[in-house]
Parts: structure tokens; sequence; C-alpha cells
């Protein structure tokens, strides 16, 4: 989530709840009488003024939402693709530096260390992605220099990670790490 969205929808809760407090107070100045109407007054216009500030501020600011995974496979070379072990259940994301590779990848798991095979045609996840992001992995073949980039999400990455096929060629020697 981001940060700045974050302390706006702090800001917004708080001045919600001094509304509602200076609500409460009109009512029972209502019912009771209490002769609050200035405080109550000047109440109402603080937060009208604070209400036309926030207003001004949205107008100029410009906020950019967050990227979902399509549109972030977009805006790199190659593609953006998230996998989930089926051992551990550990989340994990692989960048190619080549987009139009058709090959299997026989790597272990940035999480767990598990062997798996990530297939041809592998499915999407569609679970959300953990914001926490491991140290990232670079691998890149010796034979045609295909380039592919690993990172665990959620965990740390796991030390011994290796691919051992080329996802570009096919070639099944291990990817020389950097």
């Amino acid at each position: 989530m981001n940060k700045n969205l974050f302390k706006i929808n702090n800001i917004f809760i708080l001045i919600y709840e001094f509304a509602l407090i200076v609500f409460v107070f009109t009512i029972f100045d209502i019912l009771f009488n209490k002769d609050w109407i200035i405080i109550l007054i000047s109440s109402y216009i603080v937060l009208f003024l604070i209400l036309v500030i926030l207003l001004i501020f949205f107008y100029r600011t410009k906020f950019t939402p967050a990227l979902s995974i399509e549109e972030f496979e977009k805006t790199l070379k190659g593609g953006l693709f998230h996998f989930k072990c089926q051992i551990c259940g550990g989340i994990f994301a692989i960048k190619k530096s080549r987009a139009n590779n058709k090959k299997k990848v026989k790597m272990n798991c940035p999480d767990c260390g598990a062997m798996g095979i990530i297939p041809e045609n592998p499915l999407c996840i569609e679970e959300d992605i953990p914001e926490k992001k491991s140290t990232k992995a670079v691998f890149r073949c010796k034979i045609c220099g295909e380039g592919v980039t690993i990172w665990a999400e959620g965990s740390d990455l796991y030390s011994n990670t290796q691919v051992f096929t080329c996802p570009f060629c096919g070639v099944e020697k291990p990817l020389h790490r950097f």
C-alpha cells in the first residue's frame, strides 16, 4: 500500500471523528439547551475550511494508481511472472529478458529450495502479491545470453537458488548467477 495514501486515509479518519464529535455535541446542545452555539458554529467553519483545503490539495496532487500485474508486465522488457511453490506455498517472481520464449524452466524454489519445473505455458496465480520483496538473483545463460531475474515475494531468498534450464533456448545446463 502506498504510504502517502495511508497517511491521507488517517487524516480523513481524524476529520471524520472530529465531525462526529461536533455533531454529537450539536445534538446534546439542542436537547439540553446548553448555549454552545458559538463554539459549534466555529467548529463547523473549521471543518468546512479543512474540507476546502483538502479538496484543493487533491486537485493539485496527481496520484498514480498501483499497477496491476498485467500493466506492470507491459512496462517491462520481457515478462514478469508470479508463481506459487506447490511444496511450501511461497510466492516468487521471475522476470525474463525476452518475452517470446516457450521452454520449460527447471529451478529451485526461491522460498524453500524444493526442485520444480515451470511449464512452457504456465498458469498465472490469482492471489495478492506480498509487498515485501527479497533481494534478487540474476542468472544468465552461457549459450544464448538469456537473462532471468528471480526474487521471493514476502520472504527472504533461498541462498542456494539455481536455474537449471534456459527458458529461451532450453539448454539443460545451470545458468550462471551474477
